[in-house]
Parts: C-alpha cells; sequence; structure tokens
C-alpha cells in the first residue's frame, strides 16, 4: 500500500509563510502526480495544485497561483508545497495525494492514495 505523510501545518499570521511537505512510500514516486488539496470548514475539498515529478510539471489553481510553489524531491519520495503571503481564507485541513497517473489535474478523481491531512490556520 501506498502511505503519504503530510506534516509542516500550524498556526500562521496573514501574510506569513509555510513549508508543508509529503513523504510517499510505497510506490514508484516519480512515475505519478502528486498533488495538494484543501478543505476549510464546512466547505468541499477542492486542489491547490499538482507536480509530475519525472518532468517537474506543475499545476495552480487560482487561488494558488503566485503565491505557493510545489516542489519535488525524488530522491527523498517528498512533496512540499511553499505557501507565501498567506491569508485568512487560506485556513484548511492540508492532504497530499498521489495521481493516477502522471498527468493527474487538481481533481479529487485523478487521485487515489491519499494522506492524513495537516492543519493549516491562518490568523487575520
Amino acid at each position: 500500500d501506498v502511505q503519504l505523510q503530510a506534516s509542516g501545518g500550524g498556526l500562521v499570521q496573514a501574510g506569513g509563510s509555510l513549508r508543508l511537505s509529503c513523504s510517499a512510500s510505497g510506490s514508484t514516486f516519480s512515475d505519478y502526480a502528486m498533488g495538494w488539496f484543501r478543505q476549510a470548514p464546512g466547505k468541499e475539498r477542492e486542489g491547490v495544485s499538482c507536480i509530475s515529478p519525472s518532468e517537474g510539471t506543475t499545476y495552480y489553481t487560482t487561488s494558488a497561483e503566485g503565491r505557493f510553489t510545489i516542489s519535488s524531491d525524488n530522491a527523498k519520495n517528498t512533496v512540499y508545497l511553499q505557501m507565501n503571503s498567506l491569508k485568512p481564507e487560506d485556513t484548511a485541513v492540508y492532504y497530499c495525494a498521489v495521481g493516477r497517473s502522471a498527468y493527474s489535474g487538481s481533481s479529487l478523481e485523478g487521485y487515489r492514495y491519499w494522506g492524513q491531512g495537516t492543519l493549516v490556520t491562518v490568523s487575520s
């Protein structure tokens, strides 16, 4: 089985930064897309960003574009999400996931394995 371990969440003031990490085990890391998603209280889970580790191709949703950066360290089987200029509306549980293919986009249906989530709280 594939296991994902997300970490790096916490409490930060608006305008601050956090870096989330997601370590993957049990799969050929670079063969599949890795995605970050988030779920705010009372809202549906939504895509944030994804990366194809083998090529470094990245994708960002509108909410993340220009503020967040996704990257991967294939040697460590780890994907990161650097989040800058955080806003209160970024408050959510952030999840990492392994895609069904190398290019899985931002749709939840494109991902088959999910981590447990890490909470990000941005205070105003």
